[in-house]
Parts: C-alpha cells; sequence; structure tokens
C-alpha cells in the first residue's frame, strides 16, 4: 500500500493556490474591470475600452496557449518547475503592484501591465500544476489537489473581502477614497502572491531528472517534438483533454457570462459582489470534500456528477429573475466549482508520464486557455439569431453533453 504524502510538502505546495489566488479574482474577476473603465480608460469611448481590454485579454490567452507546452518542456527538461514558477510569480506580483502608480486616464499602461501579470499567473500556474506529483502519491492525488483549491477559495476570498471593504469603508484603513482602496489593493495582491509563494519553494522537493540541466528553447522544441512522436503511447490523455475542453468551456461560460448576465436582467452590482464572495466561501470546504468523495467513489464519476450539476444550473439560470435566485444559483457553482477543477487536474496527473509532467501540463492549461472561446461566441450568435438572451445560455448545455460523452470512453488506473 502507498504511503501518504508528507504534510509539510503538501501544505507548502497548497499555499500557492491561497497566493494567486488573490490575483485571480482582486484583479481578474473583480477590480481590474471595473477600474479600467471608470478610472483608467473614463475618457474614451465605453466601447472602444471594452475592445481594449477584450484585445488584451485574448492577447494574453494566446501567448499562454502557445508557449505553455514550450515552458513545460524547458522546465521538465532541466528540474526547472520552481525557478521557474518563482520567477514568473514574482514578475507578475510586481506588475500588479505597479499598477497603483498608474494614472487616471492611463488605459495603455495598466493594459500592458496587466497582460504581463496575467502572462506570468497562467504561465507560473503550468509548473505549480506540474508539481503535484511531487507532493502527492496516486494515492492521495485527489486529496492534495482538491486542498490546493479549496485554500485558493479561502485565501482569494478573504483578501478580496478585505479589499472590498477597502473600497467601500476607506476610512477604517485611513484612505482617501475608493480609488485609493482599489490602487492599494492592487499592492496588497503583490504582496500576498509573493508571500505564500516562499513556502513551495522552501519546503517542496523537486524530483531531479538524469538531462543536462542546461536548457533553453532548442532543447524544449525538440522535447515537443519527442512527445508528438510519442503521441500514440498516451491515447487516454488527449483523451481525457478533449472532454476536458468541452466541459471546461462551459464551466469558464458560465463564469464569464455570470456577471454580465446578472446585469443584463437587472440585478444590482453589489449583488454580484456578494454572489463572487459566496462562491469562494462555498467552494473551500466542497473542494475538501470533493477529494475525500473522488477517494470513495471514484473521479470520472465524481466529474460526471459536477457536470451534471452545472447542466442544472444553467437550465435555473436561463429562467432566474431575482438576487435571491442569483445567490441560490452562486452557492451551488460554488458547491460543484472547486470540484471540477481539482480532480480533473489530479485525474489528468494520473494519466501523465511523471518525468514530463510540466509539459504535459503545459497542453492542460492550454487546452484550459482555449475553453471559453467557443461557449461564449456561441451564446452571443444564438442570443443574436433568436434575439433572446436566455436561449443563448441555454445552448451552454451543448458542451456539457459533449464533455460527458467523451469522458465516458476516459479510463483512469486504479489507485487503491
Amino acid at each position: 500500500m502507498q504511503q501518504r504524502s508528507p504534510q509539510r510538502a503538501v501544505w507548502a505546495w497548497s499555499l500557492y493556490d491561497w497566493a494567486n489566488s488573490a490575483f485571480a479574482l482582486t484583479v481578474i474577476s473583480g477590480f481590474f474591470p471595473l477600474f479600467f473603465k471608470q478610472y483608467w480608460s473614463d475618457d474614451i469611448a465605453v466601447t472602444q475600452s471594452t475592445f481594449y481590454l477584450g484585445l488584451a485579454t485574448s492577447f494574453a490567452s494566446l501567448l499562454i496557449f502557445i508557449l505553455a507546452p514550450l515552458l513545460g518542456a524547458m522546465a521538465d527538461h532541466g528540474s526547472l518547475r520552481k525557478r521557474m514558477l518563482f520567477s514568473l510569480a514574482s514578475i507578475g506580483a510586481f506588475a500588479t503592484a505597479a499598477l497603483f502608480w498608474v494614472g487616471e486616464g492611463q488605459w495603455l499602461p495598466a493594459v500592458v501591465l496587466y497582460v504581463l501579470g496575467l502572462l506570468c499567473f497562467s504561465g507560473a500556474n503550468v509548473f505549480y500544476d506540474a508539481l503535484l506529483v511531487a507532493v502527492s502519491t496516486e494515492r492521495d492525488r485527489h486529496r492534495v489537489s482538491a486542498l490546493g483549491y479549496a485554500l485558493g477559495y479561502l485565501g482569494g476570498g478573504l483578501l478580496f473581502a478585505v479589499n472590498v471593504a477597502m473600497t467601500l469603508k476607506p476610512e477604517w484603513f485611513g484612505l482617501a477614497d475608493a480609488v485609493e482602496g482599489v490602487r492599494w489593493s492592487f499592492v496588497s495582491v503583490a504582496v500576498w502572491w509573493l508571500v505564500f509563494s516562499v513556502p513551495i519553494m522552501l519546503f517542496v522537493d523537486e524530483p531531479e531528472v538524469s538531462r543536462d540541466t542546461k536548457t533553453g528553447w532548442r532543447e524544449a522544441v525538440a522535447a515537443l517534438r519527442e512527445t508528438a512522436r510519442e503521441i500514440k503511447n498516451y491515447p487516454q490523455v488527449w483523451l481525457f483533454l478533449i472532454a476536458f475542453w468541452f466541459y471546461i468551456d462551459g464551466v469558464h461560460t458560465v463564469i464569464v457570462m455570470a456577471v454580465d448576465y446578472g446585469l443584463s436582467i437587472g440585478l444590482p452590482q453589489d449583488a454580484l459582489i456578494k454572489a463572487l464572495l459566496l462562491v469562494q466561501f462555498v467552494g473551500f470546504p466542497a473542494a475538501i470534500a470533493w477529494g475525500r468523495v473522488a477517494e470513495r467513489i471514484g473521479p470520472v464519476r465524481c466529474l460526471h456528477i459536477t457536470i451534471v450539476v452545472y447542466m442544472g444550473v444553467t437550465i435555473v439560470a436561463v429562467n432566474m429573475d431575482s438576487a435571491v435566485e442569483f445567490y441560490l444559483i452562486a452557492a451551488v457553482v460554488g458547491l460543484v466549482q472547486g470540484g471540477i477543477q481539482s480532480v480533473s487536474r489530479s485525474v489528468f496527473s494520473q494519466l501523465i508520464p511523471e518525468h514530463k509532467s510540466a509539459e504535459f501540463f503545459g497542453f492542460y492549461n492550454m487546452a484550459g486557455k482555449a475553453a471559453a472561446v467557443v461557449g461564449p461566441l456561441m451564446v452571443g450568435v444564438i442570443a443574436a439569431l433568436t434575439e433572446n438572451s436566455r436561449l443563448g445560455l441555454l445552448s451552454i448545455l451543448i458542451l456539457f453533453v459533449a464533455g460527458m460523452l467523451v469522458l465516458r470512453k476516459v479510463k483512469v488506473p486504479n489507485t487503491h
């Protein structure tokens, strides 16, 4: 029987999710879009600022889509996962802190810093995910993966709650107004990200590989070519990636469209922020629970359950028209979001060769970045053709059904 993983390494690894979730929640989901429109681009047309922000986000996603497998191959070739993770996290944190000094109307430097932060955030996640195989055994991988997501929900939620308070009650923090509260929030995210990235560097031992540690782009490209030649040896990996792409596209579409949909049906902005916080704090215990459930009933069955719940959420959201219903939907999403994310990661880690974990997680993150492309486009096209935004939202069911059908063909090794 396999032994459980050393707890110090497990907690140190998991704390990186606590660290970087502050950027995901406060910057990406919370303040940057609002501050960009209301402060940094307040002197240009609303449609133009939306275009700039969308273009910047798409550009960053495209770069990560291209670079993630190459970064992973470089890290695998020279045992560079921790060093590359901390380097990217540090650059991302400094870029986030630099937003403090971007003045009103200066949308271009704000976009540049945001894209840099987003690139570093996404790139570092390639190496963080890959280190899952270094801190866990196959026996407890679902539980360890779930702990990371759980701490991410809790840590990101706690700092976001403080950041929201800094904007609503700036006088409590000795700040002049809400604008100053948002600016200092960016600094707090940077400090949070850096400080809680230290444990993974100190207490996680990265397995050495029997290769030359002098690695670069040439070696990375060669490693990718080798993997391409060996692709026939990993049919379950690519089958899972196809399933993952479908259903995570549906999940990301729900996340991306939630605030816009809430505003479109007349819900107040403060209700949307409260719902966002609700997802985080419900997601904390729920993610831990899903790790244990996956060990008991099997990870693929867990994924099927969470996908079915998301299908139900989509159907209910189509008929939603009140803030109370939005809160209930947020709570249900919180119950399953951490589960579908953490179990997907741990299942993938069981299908891939450990000595190429960063490279394969590069493909995993590439699939994640490619997600939320088809879904929003499908929602928009169907809504435009039918002149009914609710029917557009309902179309997401296609992605969940397709993901479930492909997932049924995936066979995960029995680790009990």
